[in-house]
């Protein structure tokens, strides 16, 4: 059957059309993003801006127009932090259904450890023993591990690379080079919201494999020396704590304008790497991990793949 899967998240709302069935690889159709920014655009009273509800509303009529030409079978759509932490979110998401027909469903910080998991454990398959799972996206960062499908631990934390770019390096939103302190204060906060999630995971026991994913890991991977996109999905790929230590020296002194000419790094996320690169290494350092691998599935395949457990009866 063919699925559409929309993510809208903090960054972008991003469409993926698959060809899939339980049991087989699902086979990517179409792929499209839009890059909206929708944490930018909350506002001190809480509340999802008009601009941004009206780019919102574009963005997923677009969506569902592309996912009809495609003839899905079904378009399943979900929102993360941004929308679900702003004051006005309910609203916002029924005005969306009301004029596109679109519901766009709220998926929980755990909810987004959880299925991103289970993508990270059909990914690697059983022979990775333990998975410990660590993800970094906008608006947070989502950990879980377990020996099983469903991850024994799931836990969200509010160190998304955008939020902790907004709230300690607004410097590095506007291109300029990030504040060294701000970037020692960052890491500092880090550590104290870690501590807890550290000790609670480390308790589960200890993983055969730890493997990370989402764009900040895998823009990570390749400024430390890991393959680029074009080698595939199946290049083997991992950061290290030295090599990220390496590419947070680096891109702590650098404009972030400069650093978005980079090969492996986004234009639209390039000033979100200096504060991704300190909560990654905060994490790493919080569960005691000297490497991570880089998974390429993650939340949108864990999404796909429930759903055809679903349809199957599993």
């Amino acid at each position: 059957m063919r699925l559409g899967v929309l993510d809208v998240g903090s960054n972008t709302v991003h469409l993926v059309v698959v060809d899939a069935h339980r049991g087989a690889h699902p086979t990517p159709m179409h792929d499209d993003r839009s890059v909206l920014r929708l944490a930018e655009q909350i506002g001190p009273d809480g509340k999802l801006s008009k601009a941004g509800e009206k780019s919102l509303l574009n963005a997923v009529q677009r969506a569902r127009q592309q996912a009809a030409e495609r003839r899905c079978d079904e378009l399943m759509a979900f929102v993360t932090s941004a929308i679900r932490e702003a004051d006005n979110g309910a609203a916002v998401l029924r005005r969306v259904r009301e004029q596109t027909g679109v519901d766009l469903q709220v998926l929980s910080g755990e909810d987004e450890a959880r299925l991103t998991f289970l993508a990270v454990r059909r990914w690697f398959g059983w022979s990775a023993g333990r998975l410990l799972v660590l993800d970094i996206g906008g608006g947070s960062l989502e950990l879980a591990t377990g020996v099983d499908e469903d991850p024994d631990v799931a836990l969200s934390v509010p160190l998304g690379a955008g939020r902790m770019t907004r709230r300690f390096l607004p410097r590095a939103e506007t291109g300029g080079r990030p504040d060294l302190a701000a970037l020692a204060d960052l890491d500092r906060y880090a550590a104290e919201l870690l501590a807890p999630v550290g000790k609670e995971l480390r308790g589960a026991g200890d993983p055969d494999l730890v493997a990370a994913t989402s764009k900040t890991f895998r823009t990570l991977a390749r400024l430390a020396g890991a393959a680029p996109s074009a080698a595939g999905l199946r290049a083997p790929r991992e950061l290290t704590d030295t090599g990220l230590s390496q590419v947070l020296g680096f891109v702590s002194r650098i404009e972030s304008s400069a650093l978005a000419e980079l090969q492996g790094v986004s234009v639209q996320r390039a000033h979100q790497v200096p504060a991704g690169a300190v909560v990654a290494q905060a994490a790493m350092r919080a569960v005691d991990v000297p490497c991570v691998r880089i998974c390429p599935w993650a939340l949108r395949e864990g999404v796909i793949l429930r759903r055809l457990d679903q349809l199957e009866g599993a």
